[in-house]
C-alpha cells in the first residue's frame, strides 16, 4: 500500500498512520481488535500492501516455506491448515514444497531461504534441506527452521539444535500397546512406518517397552516394516494372515495404514475385533467414521501447526527460544476396533 493510502485509511479510521502500518505489516504487534478493524477497512477500500517495499524496509519477505514429503497425507493436512491460519494472522504467507521425499527437491526449497526468497522453514522431514557440503562449510549459518513431529539429531545438523514440535511418541505407543495387553493380547503384530524415521523408531520403542514391562516377549517375526500409507496396511496385513501363527492384534503406526489393514481383514472375512483387534495412530478425521471405528492415539494437530509457526516467527524476530522441544499432550482414544483376545 502507498504512504498516501495508509494516511487516508488512518484518517478514515481516526487512528494514527503508525497504527495502520503496524496492523498491516506487523499484525502481531497490535491487538486482535485493532488488527481486525484495520484489515477489514483495508479490504473494504480495496487497498493492498506493497510487500516488495515492506521487504526492502525490513529485510523480511514475510514468507515462510513448509517442506513436506506428502501434502496429501491426511494427518499432515490438519497441521497445514492450522499453521497456514496462524501464519496469516501474523502477516505471513506460506509457500508449500511437496517433495514426495525427493532429496533434490528438499534442497531446492531449502535454498529459497538462503537466497532470501523466504524468512524461515517448517520442515516435516527427519532430514535437513541442505547439502552436506553446505553444512560443513564454515560460512554456513542455519536459517530459522522448526521441525514438525520428526526429530533431527544435532550431530546430523552440524551441532545445531533444531527446534521441534511433537508429542511423546514413545509414551503414546506404550499406552496404545498396553491397552491391547490389558485386553489379553500377547501376539501383537506391528506394521511400522519408514524405519529410518525417528517417529517410527520411537513408536517401536514404546511397543517394545510395553511388551517387556508386562513380561511378554518381543517377537521379531511379528514386526513388519512398512510405510505410512493405505497400501502398506493392506498389503502387509495379507502377509500377516498367511503367517503360521496368526496374531490376535495388529498395531499400525498410523491411521492410514490401519484403514488399509481393516480393509484387507474385511476382504478376507475377518470380524473386527472378534477375530482380530486393530489400532492406529494420529486420529485422522476418518478414524471415527470407519466401521468399526478405530482405536488410536489422537495428536493435537491444530496446536502442532500453531506452535510450529509461533516458534519459527520468534526465531525470525531474533527472540531466544527457551524450549527447543515443545512436547504436546496426546490422548488414547478407545473405539470399536479393539476387544478381548478371541478364544481359539
Amino acid at each position: 500500500m502507498s504512504d498516501i493510502g495508509i494516511k487516508q485509511l488512518a484518517k478514515n479510521l481516526g487512528i494514527s498512520t503508525a497504527s495502520v502500518s503496524r496492523a498491516l505489516s506487523n499484525p502481531d504487534r497490535v491487538s486482535t481488535a485493532m488488527r481486525k478493524k484495520v484489515q477489514a477497512a483495508a479490504k473494504l477500500a480495496g487497498y493492498r500492501p506493497n510487500k516488495m517495499g515492506a521487504s526492502l524496509r525490513t529485510s523480511k519477505t514475510r514468507n515462510i516455506i513448509v517442506i513436506i514429503p506428502d501434502i496429501s497425507d491426511t494427518f499432515n493436512s490438519g497441521v497445514i491448515r492450522s499453521l497456514e491460519r496462524t501464519a496469516a494472522n501474523r502477516g505471513y504467507a506460506v509457500l508449500f514444497g511437496d517433495t514426495q521425499g525427493i532429496r533434490e527437491l528438499e534442497i531446492t526449497y531449502g535454498d529459497m531461504v538462503q537466497t532470501r526468497q523466504a524468512d524461515g522453514i517448517i520442515c516435516f522431514s527427519h532430514r535437513l534441506p541442505f547439502t552436506d557440503e553446505d553444512m560443513a562449510s564454515e560460512s554456513f549459518k542455519m536459517p530459522p527452521l522448526v521441525n514438525s513431529c520428526e526429530y533431527i539429531d544435532a550431530d546430523q545438523a552440524g551441532g545445531h539444535v533444531v527446534p521441534l514440535v511433537t508429542i511423546d511418541n514413545v509414551k503414546a505407543s506404550r499406552e496404545l500397546t498396553q491397552h491391547l495387553i490389558d485386553l489379553g493380547h500377547v501376539d501383537i503384530a506391528v506394521i511400522t512406518g519408514d524405519i529410518s524415521s525417528p517417529s517410527t523408531t520411537q513408536r517401536l520403542q514404546g511397543y517394545q517397552e510395553a511388551m517387556l514391562s508386562s513380561g511378554l516377549a518381543v517377537q521379531q517375526q511379528l514386526i513388519y516394516e512398512g510405510t505410512y500409507t493405505l497400501e502398506a496396511g493392506s498389503t502387509i496385513t495379507k502377509e500377516i494372515l498367511l503367517a503360521k501363527k496368526r496374531p490376535t492384534a495388529i498395531f499400525c503406526m498410523c491411521d492410514e495404514t490401519a484403514l488399509g489393514c481393516l480393509y484387507a481383514l474385511k476382504e478376507h472375512n475377518f470380524s473386527i475385533p472378534h477375530d482380530i483387534s486393530v489400532v492406529g495412530f494420529d486420529d485422522i478425521k476418518f478414524a471415527q467414521y470407519f466401521s468399526p471405528a478405530l482405536t488410536t492415539i489422537a495428536q493435537p494437530v491444530a496446536e502442532i501447526g500453531q506452535q510450529c509457526v509461533e516458534v519459527l516467527l520468534d526465531i525470525i524476530d531474533g527472540k531466544e527460544v527457551k524450549k527447543p522441544m515443545v512436547v504436546l499432550p496426546h490422548q488414547l482414544v478407545i473405539r470399536d476396533s479393539t476387544g478381548p483376545v478371541p478364544d481359539r
